[in-house]
């Protein structure tokens, strides 16, 4: 059967299996090159993100927001941090005293650093933390830098504009708290003022009782009544009729930053126990009883008037005061005038037990709703700012 050509023997499918060999050949390389453009595919689109918590605000990201943990647990200790990953990328959180520039390992070339910059005071505090970030960028020690921002309640917020990208600064996005007028969805975006962490107000589960059990209030306002205020305002028209008996009401005059034990406990209290959370203006419309009271399902009645200042429509929106809320649904009650409260406390009278557990569930609903969104959309707007472009 066989030709004997020399001392070879004649194979007469050596070219097809040579053929079969180099397609063999190319089949592997092919595989390994698909293998190493996914790796190096998972390394562009695995992105590390470290957050530097220097303001409270940064706690309703982490811990409200993303659902995330911090140890120790401990509230008061000087160092804290966690870590988690979301969507395409691996986010670390550290706050606390100790977290201070210079003194400790900057571990990504992408940082979020949320800074408070509600009055001078903090600003200058802010701008030693921006500086910092400055630093570490001109030596390449990190590339990108994104920052959140508790905004003044005015909006008077001119202080960041240098440091963004648009202004010749580094900063590559802005998230910003309150209706400031420069929200433009493109790199400054409108972000939650959220709860008081400030006052270790907690993540809030909610419970069977917390959704079907009667009420003791048709409302509350636990507050300080500034002079000449239309919280004035409010306390008068309660007293009116004897409407202030119906509801929890602790009236104060001078403003608290830090709650006691008791009073804080009160607080809480007040809005499991009330169907209503009145919430009349301090300074800007936008204040974190509001956040409370959807965290204990004690639907928000807010007074809808803009704030004075530098706060309003943005070029995106024009539904300013709280134009991201509104944006988002928010099923809240907002009244222009509080002389409409008797008739929605009228209306309040006339619900059953049932209609109102079913507007606890939607409100309920709608903030945890709220808070997924909000985190995707941080998380999409780093990952498309931040993750190397695909095109080209």
């Amino acid at each position: 059967d066989h030709v004997s050509l020399g001392n070879e023997e004649w194979n007469p499918w050596e070219a097809d299996e040579k053929n079969e060999q180099i397609a063999s050949q190319q089949r592997y390389e092919n595989n390994l090159k698909m293998i190493k453009n996914t790796r190096s595919h998972l390394e562009l689109t695995n992105l590390r993100v470290q957050i530097w918590g220097k303001a409270a605000i940064g706690l309703y990201l982490w811990q409200h927001i993303f659902g995330g943990h911090l140890e120790p647990a401990d509230v008061t200790a000087q160092w804290r941090e966690g870590s988690q990953k979301a969507g395409k990328t691996y986010f670390s959180f550290i706050t606390g005293p100790s977290v201070v520039p210079g003194y400790f390992s900057v571990e990504t070339e992408n940082v979020v650093l949320v800074l408070n910059g509600r009055e001078k005071a903090k600003i200058s505090y802010a701008t030693q933390w921006l500086h910092y970030a400055q630093t570490l960028i001109e030596t390449h020690k990190i590339q990108r830098v994104a920052v959140v921002l508790l905004g003044n309640e005015q909006c008077n917020n001119e202080w960041i504009q240098p440091y963004l990208k648009r202004h010749g600064g580094f900063v590559k996005l802005l998230f910003v708290t309150y209706d400031y007028a420069l929200v433009n969805e493109e790199d400054i975006f409108q972000w939650p003022l959220g709860v008081a962490t400030y006052r270790n107000f907690p993540v809030v589960e909610p419970s069977w009782s917390m959704l079907h059990d009667p009420r003791s209030y048709l409302c509350n306002f636990l507050g300080t009544v500034y002079k000449n205020s239309s919280r004035e305002t409010l306390m008068e028209i309660l007293k009116q009729d004897g409407l202030d008996k119906l509801c929890w009401i602790a009236a104060r005059e001078q403003w608290q930053p830090q709650e006691t034990n008791e009073s804080f406990k009160n607080y809480q209290d007040a809005l499991l126990q009330s169907d209503l959370t009145l919430c009349p203006v301090g300074i800007n419309t936008e204040c974190y009883r509001i956040y409370e009271a959807c965290s204990y399902g004690s639907l928000p009645v807010i007074e809808d008037v803009m704030t004075h200042g530098d706060c309003g429509n943005s070029s995106m929106y024009h539904s300013a005061p709280l134009q991201l809320l509104k944006n988002m649904g928010a099923p809240f009650i907002f009244v222009k005038n509080w002389k409409e409260l008797p008739a929605v406390l009228e209306k309040e009278k006339k619900m059953s037990l049932q209609e109102k557990i079913q507007r606890r569930k939607k409100l309920i609903e709608w903030y945890q709703n709220f808070k997924a969104w909000m985190r995707q959309k941080f998380i999409n707007t780093l990952e498309n700012s931040f993750l190397p472009s695909e095109k080209g």
